[in-house]
């Protein structure tokens, strides 16, 4: 806790040294930006980095899509500020490698229709088969249901999307199925 502020303090006292430039860790590159301290990282990704991949919704942090990962976890962009953000920061431009075979799964099974939510799904995905890679899990299926609760699908009925996380797990693993699981 203590070598957190101590962190905490180093870069605010850096912030301030330098005015309001905002030092992040975007995809693996160290992005520096001029921003208003009150602006979310969210804003950040998008209007300033030009990154339009994390979509706005509903700017209170409820829908999920615009999540995306901090230091691995998946957190909602629309509701941090991007001056409180440390750590490393990946959007769904940032996975285009990683998450390739999950987005062909999505598309596969249904996954999306109108694709709003998709590269947030994606992104929270993403974070879900890493944990699952090192974790056992006994029900496989409630537990991607339950990861996957807050990202809000208003199209597809979450069917096509929970397969296509349980399938891309299942590959990753080798393992065969014949389509949907029963």
């Amino acid at each position: 806790m203590a070598a957190e502020a101590e962190r905490r303090k180093n870069i605010d006292d850096v912030a301030q040294s330098r005015g309001n430039v905002l030092h992040l860790r975007v995809n693996g590159q160290a992005v520096d930006t001029g921003s208003d301290p009150n602006v979310t990282l969210l804003s950040v990704i998008r209007n300033q980095l030009h990154l339009r991949g994390t979509k706005e919704s509903c700017g209170r942090g409820e829908c999920g899509a615009c999540t995306v990962l901090l230091d691995g976890q998946p957190i909602t962009s629309c509701s941090r500020l991007a001056a409180l953000t440390w750590g490393e920061v990946t959007t769904i431009e940032g996975l285009q490698d990683e998450a390739r075979d999950l987005r062909e799964a999505f598309a596969e099974f249904g996954g999306f229709q109108c694709g709003f939510c998709t590269a947030g799904q994606v992104v929270h995905a993403t974070a879900i088969l890493r944990r699952l890679a090192a974790d056992s899990v006994a029900d496989l299926e409630s537990y991607v249901r339950k990861q996957l609760s807050g990202n809000i699908c208003r199209c597809t009925g979450y069917n096509g999307i929970v397969e296509a996380v349980l399938q891309t797990y299942l590959r990753r693993q080798g393992i065969k199925t014949a389509g949907q699981i029963p």
